[in-house]
């Protein structure tokens, strides 16, 4: 008789574990994910990524308000094990405690560093140079489990967020089909986590997205990759706001201060960073839609030459 499991997740992130679990030799009886959400203008309905990912696999779908309180479908599924993954509520004692394998999640780091909503931001705006993917088992406290499995993965010095994203995508779902049926037979040892290490990466907040040209190079650079492609970071001159959707390094400083747009060139926006330059490949205009440096400096740019990013407030 086979598993019954059910997973928990909501964004992009989950559904590359969902269709590894799709795929291995359970029975997956059911998804659970956040409410669908308003979006735009004429504020419609939109699926969740999970969503849409359990209706092609015609697996049967819930989605509480609040998984702590709105518990009983979940446990009416009658799972032996329950995957999570970037699902986004705190869940309860009560589905914790209610299948017999426990409940297990898929976390986008290497704990216990960088507990919390946004491992993949942070791990690229610290300037790490290796990531990876944990499976823990999920107790009360945030990523507090036991480890069960892990794999590494290297952060590229051109990685973005969106592309550190899609890797570590890939090494959760790689690693969930290596380690799942070994769990399932009893043959993996949890190893308890060193709390003297514990990081944490909270969600990103709106202030932060403002980049800091007060810093060094690298870590302007590094801000800049790590808000690439969501939320996006952005840049204020003479009360007008910039949004950076691509980004090149150049060591070589311009000789001017910090956050000086100095230029146009063939790769792009050459601004001042600390004591070296970034250029900007790709932006956006606010209230105009996303275009390369090249367009930009057509229409314009040129008025751009000189202008300095503004400071960024401070913040506790």
């Amino acid at each position: 008789m086979r598993t019954r499991v059910v997973f928990m997740g909501t964004p992009d992130f989950a559904c590359g574990i969902l269709k590894a679990l799709s795929e291995m030799p359970i029975e997956l009886v059911g998804v659970v994910s956040q409410p669908d959400k308003k979006v735009g203008r004429q504020q419609q309905l939109r699926k969740t990524p999970v969503h849409q990912l359990a209706e092609e696999l015609h697996v049967p779908l819930l989605q509480p308000q609040k998984i702590r309180t709105e518990y009983e479908e979940v446990l009416a599924l009658r799972p032996d094990l329950i995957v999570t993954c970037a699902y986004g509520q705190m869940i309860g004692e009560e589905v914790l405690q209610a299948p017999r394998y426990g409940c297990i999640n898929v976390h986008a780091s290497l704990l216990p560093q960088y507990r919390g909503g946004a491992p993949i931001h942070t791990a690229i705006i610290n300037g790490e140079t290796e990531t990876g993917v944990t499976i823990q088992r999920m107790v009360k406290k945030m990523d507090a489990g036991d480890i069960l499995a892990m794999k590494k993965v290297p952060i590229g010095w051109e990685d973005t967020t969106e592309i550190l994203h899609d890797k570590l995508m890939v090494a959760g779902a790689e690693l969930l089909k290596e380690m799942l049926m070994e769990y399932l037979a009893g043959n993996l040892v949890p190893v308890a986590q060193d709390e003297r290490q514990v990081s944490f990466a909270w969600n990103i907040q709106p202030w932060q997205e403002q980049i800091d040209f007060s810093k060094s190079g690298k870590e302007i650079y590094n801000q800049i990759r790590g808000l690439i492609s969501w939320p996006v970071g952005y840049g204020r001159a003479e009360g007008q706001k910039l949004k950076f959707w691509g980004v090149r390094f150049r060591p070589q400083s311009s000789g001017q201060s910090s956050g000086t747009i100095v230029g146009f060139d063939e790769e792009g926006m050459v601004v001042a960073a600390g004591d070296q330059s970034i250029v900007i490949t790709e932006l956006q205009p606010e209230g105009k839609k996303r275009m390369s440096a090249r367009d930009f400096y057509n229409g314009k740019g040129r008025e751009w030459i000189g202008r300095r990013f503004e400071p960024v407030p401070h913040h506790e």
